[in-house]
């Protein structure tokens, strides 16, 4: 799990990014290492709703965690994510990980959440 603020922000610089409208992706390919990390901005809502978006975003990636190519991924809850249907939620999080090429190809080494 990516937990420091130079983790986040080494994503955010060297990383690939891919927006829907509910989520984005900031993708860095690694080899041998799945780290996940989330975030919600205050404009998403306070901190009730911030932390919901986070707990969606979290089911999500255990969801599609056995599709999910090594490296570090940072998702970001934008507005709409609290209220959306979450079939419409899974869809722009597996357009997302189409967009940036994260999903796994069939050989890859697979690797658990760190």
């Amino acid at each position: 799990m990516l937990k420091l603020n130079s983790e986040f922000q080494r994503v955010y610089k060297r990383g690939k990014s891919a927006h829907s409208t509910s989520v984005a992706l900031f993708y860095l390919p690694l080899e041998g290492e799945l780290k996940v990390g989330y975030t919600a901005s205050k404009k998403v809502g306070n901190a009730v709703v911030r932390n919901h978006c986070k707990r969606r975003l979290r089911a999500l990636a255990a969801e599609f965690s056995d599709q999910l190519s090594n490296g570090w991924y940072v998702w970001v809850a934008k507005e709409p994510l609290d209220t959306n249907e979450f079939e419409d939620i899974r869809r722009d999080f597996k357009y997302v990980l189409k967009r940036s090429n994260a999903l796994r190809v069939n050989g890859d080494d697979k690797k658990t959440f760190s």
